[in-house]
């Protein structure tokens, strides 16, 4: 009697665990929240203006304008897929007003390069049809180091006079995943540089003052500066040896019709850093 019984609850309990579930630690995790947020598309919402995520298209979903593509193609990025850029590549994207118009912005994008060996390396441009620089141009400077690189935001307000903002001393920018952002707020007129979600410098530039007025403006170029395309992009100037094309990836570009403020770059960083 007594074995039949011993088999009986044998029976129950090997009953009772097969029906239980594996134990899964990351399901007692709590949810990610950087700064009451959950997820970077919960991060000034409504500035958003343009945002290339670049998984498998060139298309602005805020505008829903598809870009032109000469020769880049998609890789696993920060998140999703990335554009690859090379020698002779890049893509070009018709703007649209909302982002012609900007008075104030931020431009954040993740950067995956080497070092510049052979020119500079062009990351962003809103191209200017008849000037030699873009109304607002971004690039890595010729002897950039992964000790030191050398960062520039060119703007051309009002048509005319380039102003050039410059961080230097930016360490280890290369071969491997960076967030970068610039932005320029119309009521202090000041610029701000991010790495990382980190400010690396804030400062004026001499004639840049109030609202930005970008005028004569032509596509967005992705992974060159403006006259390096074929054609180039303005009327003022074609390809320069001292010039070159992103050979590494970008991904994740977004512009904002305001400046974001340090927590809001902060938070956006390691969002899009964990895949959010």
């Amino acid at each position: 009697m007594k074995t039949k019984y011993f088999i009986l609850i044998a029976m129950a309990t090997l009953g009772l665990s097969s029906c239980q579930k594996e134990f899964d630690p990351n399901s007692y995790a709590p949810p990610l929240n950087i700064g009451g947020y959950t997820n970077s598309k919960q991060i000034a919402t409504s500035n958003l203006v343009a945002y290339w995520a670049f998984d498998g298209s060139l298309i602005d979903s805020i505008s829903n304008t598809a870009g032109v593509n000469t020769g880049t193609s998609f890789i696993t990025g920060i998140k999703g897929q990335s554009l690859q850029g090379g020698i002779d590549k890049y893509a070009l994207s018709a703007p649209s007003t909302k982002v012609t118009s900007l008075k104030s912005f931020t431009l954040t994008e993740w950067v995956n390069t080497a070092a510049p060996t052979t020119g500079i390396i062009g990351l962003f441009s809103l191209s200017n049809k008849s000037q030699f620089w873009g109304n607002l141009e971004v690039f890595i400077e010729n002897g950039s180091t992964n000790d030191n690189a050398t960062i520039k935001v060119v703007f051309i307000n009002n048509g005319t006079g380039d102003k050039t903002y410059n961080v230097s001393n930016v360490a280890n920018f290369f071969g491997k995943w960076n967030a970068f952002s610039v932005s320029y707020d119309e009521t202090t007129s000041m610029v701000k540089v991010y790495v990382n979600g980190s400010r690396l410098s804030a400062g004026k530039l001499d004639g840049i003052t109030g609202p930005l007025n970008f005028v004569n403006s032509g596509n967005l170029v992705f992974g060159t500066v403006q006259f390096m395309t074929t054609p180039s992009q303005t009327t003022s100037h074609s390809k320069e040896p001292w010039a070159n094309f992103l050979t590494g990836q970008l991904d994740e570009v977004k512009i904002y019709n305001k400046a974001l403020t340090d927590d809001e770059v902060g938070f956006l960083a390691k969002l899009e850093g964990r895949g959010k």
